[in-house]
């Protein structure tokens, strides 16, 4: 018999429920549902908040357990490589899906023509590689603390956490354990915060839907089903299958799993945000190593964003059909090469809607469109940090494995010498 009362209790229940009462508030009331939107302005101030130094900790514990490891280098450049391949299949799957179904096509604008803007023409220019190469190493790292820069920030973590491990155990533990016991202050804060997720959510939709109107909503409606089918693809199909391809842990354990992270994930709509519930999902639900789990996750949460790669992709196929585009093939590679670096490079830059110019701009697709995106600016946010916190946890578990099995052939060889 269902337990109606756990039911309720689940926090992925309640944001739905606040999610439909805000947007009914946000419909009857008109542009005076903005009244609500302090609600949702303290709810992310809070995350914010938390959010930078609990992944500074999270990454120098990561680093400093992994730094003596003889697996090091191959968990960091197998995790690398897993985030750069699917972040890439997502974007291709986006432009798949964008093509069969034509979610731009056949869309009568006329009468949210209002809302177009060229105004963000200068913010789509992607940084040259050098320049992302050189802008992540901070000058003063507590300037980049202030400024919120996480690229710059993950360099410093991820040196001082190696540099950490490299001292005598006699003081290199005091500092870990100090270290940790941040770790596990900043994750009872953020379960803390996380009682008025609901609260937040329901000012942020009130205001949303007030501000911009079910008739922009009904624009992009049909761009939002087919994200949400190829979010639920990659999400349940392509991660499931590849944990159960690679790893001995199956497709059903893992997605039962991660049931609890991502209810966290649509609610916060922030990968960092969600990084304790994702830690303790791995280590004790798949049986993740701490070692492993404390540097890939961090590192995930911060440059692993498949589900902003597929939002790009759709986006700029939605755009090319909504304006009467006939995209060429290089057309369609700069998409997915843009779409591909900005979602690995989505934590240095702030806001997604940024780096969909950038997509844009790279396949000559015009940008005035972009202000009809916003209505529909949350949800899209928090289905994607759903998907991002998954592909996390998915490399975390196929890295685990693949160091495991490496580890066991490794002893199995010395013993077969001895």
């Amino acid at each position: 018999m269902l337990n109606k009362k756990g039911f309720m209790n689940n926090i992925g229940v309640q944001v739905v429920i606040a999610m439909i009462i805000g947007t009914m508030v946000g419909a009857t009331m008109g542009e005076s549902a903005s009244m609500f939107a302090p609600l949702g302005t303290i709810f992310i101030n809070l995350i914010k908040m938390l959010v930078i130094p609990l992944v500074a900790v999270a990454l120098i514990s990561g680093a400093a357990g992994l730094g003596n490891s003889s697996n090091a280098g191959k968990v960091g450049l197998s995790t690398l490589g897993y985030f750069g391949i699917t972040s890439a299949l997502a974007v291709a799957l986006a432009l798949f899906m964008g093509e069969i179904f034509e979610p731009g096509k056949g869309i009568d604008v006329s009468g949210v023509e209002g809302m177009f803007s060229s105004a963000y023409a200068s913010k789509g220019e992607l940084p040259t590689f050098w320049a992302t190469i050189t802008g992540m190493i901070p000058t003063n790292v507590f300037q980049s603390l202030n400024e919120a820069n996480i690229l710059q920030i993950l360099v410093f973590c991820l040196f001082f956490g190696i540099g950490l491990s490299k001292l005598e155990k006699t003081r290199r533990e005091p500092m870990l354990n100090a270290v940790n016991a941040i770790v596990d202050v900043m994750v009872w804060m953020i379960n803390k915060v996380m009682i008025i997720a609901p609260i937040g959510v329901f000012g942020l939709m009130a205001e949303a839907v007030g501000t911009f109107g079910f008739g922009a909503l009904m624009v992009v409606f049909k761009l939002f089903i087919v994200y949400v089918a190829a979010i639920v693809i990659f999400g349940f199909v392509a991660y499931p299958l590849m944990v159960g391809l690679f790893t001995k842990t199956s497709a059903k354990q893992f997605l039962v799993a991660m049931k609890k992270p991502q209810a966290v994930a649509l609610s916060t709509a922030s990968s960092m945000a969600t990084l304790p519930v994702t830690m303790e999902t791995v280590e004790k639900d798949l049986g993740v190593r701490n070692s492993t789990a404390s540097f890939v996750l961090p590192l995930g949460a911060t440059i692993n964003m498949s589900g902003n790669a597929i939002y790009y992709g759709l986006v700029a196929i939605f755009f090319a059909q909504l304006f009467n585009i006939d995209l060429s093939i290089g057309a369609y590679i700069a998409i997915i090469v843009t779409s591909t670096l900005g979602a690995v490079g989505q934590a240095g830059v702030p806001g997604p809607s940024f780096l969909v110019v950038a997509v844009l701009l790279a396949a000559g697709i015009p940008i005035e469109g972009l202000p009809l995106l916003f209505a529909l600016d949350r949800i899209f946010d928090m289905i994607r940090t759903a998907l991002n916190i998954t592909g996390d946890a998915a490399c975390a578990v196929i890295v685990d494995a693949m160091v495991e099995e490496e580890h066991k052939e490794t002893i199995k060889t010395e013993n077969q010498s001895a």
